[in-house]
């Protein structure tokens, strides 16, 4: 099988997380991160989770990728039980996490040694073809050193589909970027997404980042958090984060979201 057929050969999973809970023990006492949240994610579907710092949104992602287990509830993917890390679903982070000691394919390469069986031409095969998606075959020899912020974040969102996941789970990987390098990426992800169907759960805070790239918008409450609205996004692909439809629909969230802050009496 050739990567090209690999990358449609498997339907994206199913996600479902069901009354979950999840807390943590704090100098403080103990923190209620998550409190009986519930959410379906259809196959091939991107999600994007928004809400204000400390609403559990990252918390939620470590859940669905086996990093932390809930407290009570459970998550499933295609029907079993996530107990535990796995290639199936991978995390992109808002820091790459490159490893500086291996040039831009060697980084790629070692996500791949997650796929067992593979030789290494076949995972430098791969690895050429994944860098070759996110426009960077041309550097896949640079030291990472010598790569922009952007360029690194192509880099790891090159390595996490390497593996050729089922589930994409990504923590505001665009956050720390300049403006204009996030939409170059904003623009990429929905091609990349396009072509892969891979399915996809997005953290941000940023409202248009959310309206831009997902189906669905889940809009979070703090303290703890809890799913307090969701919002589907009727927009054709591709989407400008500068259009008139996306601010309409970033102007409904953003009132949403600071009528429930008020509600909570909490800050963003």
């Amino acid at each position: 099988m050739t990567i090209q057929e690999e990358t449609t050969a498997l339907a994206p999973a199913k996600l479902a997380i069901d009354r979950v809970s999840k807390s943590f023990t704090t100098g403080r006492g103990t923190l209620q991160a998550l409190e009986q949240v519930s959410l379906k994610v259809a196959e091939g579907e991107f999600v994007c989770l928004l809400g204000p710092s400390g609403c559990g949104k990252s918390t939620l992602l470590n859940l669905v990728a086996g990093l932390e287990m809930p407290d009570t509830g459970s998550v499933t993917a295609d029907g079993r039980a996530v107990r535990h890390p796995g290639r199936e679903r991978m995390m992109m982070f808002q820091e790459s996490a490159l490893f500086p000691w291996l040039d831009t394919i060697g980084n790629v390469m070692f996500a791949l040694k997650l796929k067992p069986g593979l030789k290494r031409a076949e995972r430098h095969e791969a690895a050429r073809y994944y860098l070759k998606l996110v426009g960077l075959e041309k550097f896949m020899h640079s030291n990472i050193h010598e790569l922009s912020g952007g360029m690194k974040q192509r880099v790891a969102l090159a390595r996490a589909l390497a593996p050729n996941p089922r589930v994409l789970l990504m923590d505001e990987p665009f956050a720390a970027l300049d403006a204009m390098t996030r939409e170059q990426l904003y623009g990429d992800l929905q091609r990349i997404w396009e072509q892969r169907h891979v399915t996809i759960l997005f953290v941000t805070h940023n409202v248009r980042e959310a309206v831009s790239l997902g189906d669905r918008v889940v809009l979070f409450s703090p303290h703890p958090g809890r799913i307090c609205e969701e919002f589907k996004i009727n927009l054709p692909r591709p989407r400008d984060i500068n259009s008139v439809d996306v601010a309409g629909y970033a102007t409904r969230i953003t009132k949403a979201l600071k009528g429930m802050l008020q509600a909570e009496g909490a800050t963003p």
